[in-house]
């Protein structure tokens, strides 16, 4: 059996009377994973635990084979690009890439290398000599990614990296850990964004109130909603008469109408049996429908369905 990238036993973390994540059980081999949750939702908590800045309240945490927090070994195969700014203004930043990087035991001529070439896989090469300070946000994040991975760590981990970057920087990002994942690189992504994140790996972790509610590729998180109502809204005309003709139906959840009765959106518990009526219903009835859409059907709806059934509101 290979090494586990991850592996978590019982963990909890508590902040006073605050549970930071609770009870975490994991075992995550080696791969890409997207970290899903709203802010406060535990991940970068779950993230400091893994790298060894802070030590669990109960329970054991292992990073390839090793406990971040005893053996600092390992901390040389992990690279961090934290959400938090951590950047000094008055140094430019090929200096704070290369000190950082030199950190990690390269003499200067190697981790000066290093550090101009991550730079330029980042698209700095233009700007790696200005002071910090006169960086953009989408810039500084870059130039956070660039420390992250000059020493070539073994598992990459991103805490919101997608934070201040444009359209253009999100793609270039996108591509980049795209190629990552592509040579066999181990990645951590923790983001709220999420059709960015399911862009680029198809396996999450939704992490919630500091447990995970759910876990697996895309196709298995959304497998876990089969039981769930699923929303869907139709826009058209004479949707009134077709109303009647779903709530015999025994997939039926529920409905509402929007006020000016062009759009109706539909509780269901079976997609499949609904499409299969709404086909049916179209030809027998007079009614013109323009657009059959599903917020539920993204990963997004998924992760929304997810947390209202934590919360008993399914």
């Amino acid at each position: 059996m290979s090494q586990l990238l991850l592996e978590l036993e019982h963990v909890s973390r508590f902040y006073k009377t605050v549970i930071g994540v609770g009870d975490l059980n994991l075992q995550l081999p080696p791969g890409a994973y997207g970290l899903i949750g709203p802010n406060g939702s535990g991940k970068t908590t779950l993230i400091n635990l893994i790298t060894g800045v802070l030590r669990p309240s109960i329970g054991s945490v292992r990073v390839l084979g090793k406990n971040p927090a005893s053996d600092r070994r390992v901390l040389s195969k992990i690279g961090l690009c934290p959400a938090s700014d951590i950047l000094y203004p008055n140094i430019s930043g090929l200096h704070w890439v290369e000190t950082m990087t030199g950190l990690h035991g390269f003499p200067r001529t190697d981790a000066r290398q290093r550090a101009v070439s991550s730079m330029t896989q980042l698209g700095m090469s233009d700007n790696m000599e200005r002071p910090i300070g006169a960086y953009s946000l989408g810039m500084r994040q870059r130039t956070k990614l660039a420390q992250a991975i000059a020493h070539e760590p073994e598992l990459l981990i991103l805490d919101e990296p997608f934070n201040g970057l444009d359209p253009i920087g999100r793609h270039e990002l996108a591509e980049f850990l795209r190629s990552w994942i592509e040579q066999g690189r181990n990645l951590i992504l923790a983001s709220h964004i999420l059709h960015e994140v399911e862009a680029i790996t198809t396996s999450f972790l939704l992490i919630h109130g500091g447990r995970v509610l759910a876990s697996g590729d895309a196709r298995e998180v959304r497998s876990m909603l089969s039981g769930f109502p699923v929303e869907i809204e139709l826009q058209g005309t004479g949707l009134t008469a077709l109303a009647g003709r779903f709530s015999a139906h025994a997939w039926f959840r529920g409905l509402s109408f929007s006020d000016d009765r062009q759009s109706m959106t539909i509780r269901v518990a079976d997609q499949a049996q609904f499409l299969a009526a709404l086909a049916q219903a179209a030809c027998d009835v007079d009614v013109n429908v323009s657009s059959v859409t599903s917020p539920d059907g993204s990963l997004e709806g998924a992760f929304e369905l997810l947390l209202r059934a934590h919360r008993g509101e399914t």
